[in-house]
């Protein structure tokens, strides 16, 4: 019902003319969808396989054959062999952990088009007419389209690459002809999310060189597998999404695919497609549009305008490893893309705690393109794989030196990474600093990392992506985190979960009796219009002073909040600016591993080695909350409640 309102009001708003074109187009869609359908279900989409005879793509993607016994070597040296094979041995087995769905045995036959958390299965028929979200059950469309992006297939590729034991070729095989049987084009789930299509497409296609000496991978196979890519091209070309007021890492995934592909099949005989050049049309639309894009979707200071530190990983990644793809293939982009693309390394360098992690701000679903390494175990909040890579690329020993730890994933980009016997890098000096443009502080010295938030809502204003946690903060010291934000936890597949990890509560920041900073409607789950028009007003080498404006309507007040770090202590003041009698909480989330005691009117947060002390803490209390690391788990933890009218000052103390 709301739904209906809400396109009813929007309607109301146009002009005559362009409601009646729309409802024209809304009409001519409906019947076109419907002949269509019909059409593939009785002529499923097809592209003979025969075209592909003999086509082997001359472009270079992740390795030359030339160069395989140096990675061999390199990979003994990292003395990796022994994961990457219990984890292959574990997908041929069909065991995965995905989504928070814990370590789950799929079958014989694996279930595509299946959230085998909730049981929920979504039904063969043409993708237009498949619903892919129902607010009043629990499924989550987000298992199938996750699986069905096939990130495991690099996994068995190093695992045949290594081994050359031919059971990681026919997995590989038993797989892709699995899917492609149950998925027709058009014709399921996992059709209805173009950027899941460029995901899939990126992930075959990173695999081929893996598998291109593989006895059981005949000829009949290679065809079909290239007729399956050509369509899913076709597919993305004419499903694009970017019918919006503003692009994101959808469109972006959308048009990494098509440069994917048009790379892949640039060697392609046209004449065996019949004069099908589509390949050609792909890539020169997907370059262009990815230099545009790199400076519409990511701001001056080289943030992502999606106000979320997971998507801005997520973006860095498509723009960062499609940008090696090109340059290996003689593609090059200009110096101000290259310089963007640089500054959006350099604020995941920035953002770094000290203990390698990367606060969760805004929303998160661990989305990724490539899973290079670690596939059953990386830490979904840490982004350090791509410092490696860019440190190569941008030849910068900070990025080299804080992704230090993950030399596979730059070894299989450039087939190289740091030894002992190099010049050294050292550890690079990080400051207090600020990302005006995406609304980020922070706040550094020896011992205390302290990132604030505090800037406009994602897509310029829209707040698709974002929380309620304007002048919310996290809070590391001595490398243990102690102060956190709790993360999105999951999305369509509970939507009261959903809207309490985006509340004002579940944040660090000060909450006026219920109210939201930014109000949103529980039904519209990536809608959240901006009312805090939050503003720094002064930011200095240790000093952050901030204000928002989402209380004042409601309540006739402005929040104002700083943040001044000495060497070993860090004083929080907030103000509540207007009327005087209002009762306010600030709220702080813990990390769930911090223990607490309140003795001598102190309350004392302790983790391992380090303490701190919040001296005369009154009207507080701690109560139950969670905290969420990655989709689709949460993990109890504790948050702490101070209640004041006007103003309070709080001072935390590190022993």
């Amino acid at each position: 019902m709301e739904q209906l309102k809400r396109k009813w009001n929007n309607l109301r708003k146009l002009s005559l003319r362009q409601a009646i074109t729309k409802i024209a187009i809304k009409i001519y869609e409906t019947v076109y969808y419907k002949i269509r359908g019909q059409v593939i279900k009785l002529h499923p989409i097809n592209i003979n396989p025969k075209y592909f005879e003999n086509f082997t793509t001359k472009s270079t993607f992740l390795f030359y054959s030339s160069e395989e016994n140096l990675l061999y070597t390199r990979i003994k040296e990292l003395k990796i062999e022994q994961q990457i094979l219990e984890e292959a041995n574990e997908i041929c087995n069909h065991r995965f952990n995905l989504l928070g769905s814990r370590e789950t045995y799929l079958g014989s036959s694996i279930p595509w088009n299946k959230d085998f958390k909730s049981n929920f299965i979504w039904d063969n028929k043409y993708y237009k007419f498949i619903r892919t979200v129902d607010l009043t059950n629990d499924a989550d469309v987000k298992i199938p389209w996750e699986l069905s992006r096939f990130q495991h297939f690099f996994t068995l590729g190093k695992a045949y690459f290594i081994t050359k034991d031919e059971k990681y070729a026919y997995e590989f095989k038993e797989q892709v002809e699995d899917w492609i049987k149950k998925n027709p084009v058009e014709m399921s789930v996992n059709w209805t999310c173009t950027m899941d299509v460029a995901i899939r497409s990126v992930n075959w296609i990173a695999v081929h060189s893996f598998f291109q000496s593989s006895t059981v991978l005949d000829e009949s196979f290679w065809n079909e597998y290239n007729s399956s890519l050509y369509s899913h091209g076709k597919y993305i070309m004419n499903n694009l999404e970017n019918k919006g007021s503003y692009t994101g890492n959808h469109y972006l995934s959308n048009i990494v695919g098509l440069v994917w592909l048009g790379i892949y099949f640039q060697s392609i005989n046209v004449k065996n497609l019949k004069g099908n050049k589509h390949h050609k049309r792909w890539l020169e639309y997907g370059l262009e549009e990815l230099e545009k894009e790199m400076f519409i979707q990511n701001n001056e200071d080289g943030t992502n305008y999606e106000a979320s530190t997971s998507y801005h990983r997520l973006v860095t990644e498509l723009f960062l490893i499609t940008t090696i793809i090109c340059n290996k293939n003689g593609i090059h982009f200009t110096n101000g893309y290259m310089t963007r693309l640089e500054k959006m390394c350099g604020f995941l360098l920035d953002i770094t705690k000290p203990n390698g992690l990367a606060p969760i701000i805004g929303d998160a679903d661990d989305g990724r393109l490539l899973i290079l390494s670690s596939y059953k175990s990386w830490i979904k909040n840490d982004f350090r794989h791509l410092l490696g890579i860019a440190g190569t690329l941008f030849n910068r020993n900070d990025f080299s030196y804080c992704g230090k730890d993950y030399e596979e994933d730059t070894l299989w980009i450039f087939h190289h990474y740091r030894t002992k016997d190099e010049e050294p890098i050292n550890y690079p000096l990080l400051i207090s600093t600020s990302y005006k443009d995406g609304g980020y502080y922070i706040l550094r010295n020896k011992r205390v990392y302290c990132l604030i938030r505090c800037g406009e809502l994602s897509f310029r204003g829209d707040g698709v992506h974002s929380h309620n946690d304007q002048l919310s903060f996290e809070l590391t010291v001595d490398g243990e985190d102690f102060i956190v934000d709790p993360g999105s936890y999951i999305y369509t597949g509970n939507f009261r979960m959903r809207n309490m990890f985006r509340s004002t509560e579940m944040h660090n920041t000060v909450q006026i009796g219920r109210s939201e900073q930014n109000d949103f409607d529980d039904q519209n789950l990536f809608y959240m219009k901006e009312q805090t028009y939050s503003k720094c007003i002064d930011f200095k080498k240790n000093f952050f002073l901030g204000k928002h404006v989402g209380y004042l309507k409601k309540h006739n007040v402005i929040h104002q909040r700083s943040f001044s770090l000495k060497e070993n202590y860090l004083s929080i003041h907030d103000e509540l600016i207007g009327e005087n009698n209002i009762i306010a909480q600030a709220i702080f989330h813990l990390a769930p591993d911090v223990n607490y005691t309140f003795t001598d009117n102190k309350l004392i947060l302790m983790k391992n080695s380090t303490i701190i002390t919040i001296n005369k803490i009154d009207n507080f209390q701690v109560m139950d909350s969670y905290v969420s690391g990655s989709y689709g788990i949460k993990t109890p933890s504790k948050r702490v409640v101070v209640e004041f009218k006007r103003y309070t000052n709080i001072n935390l103390k590190f022993n």
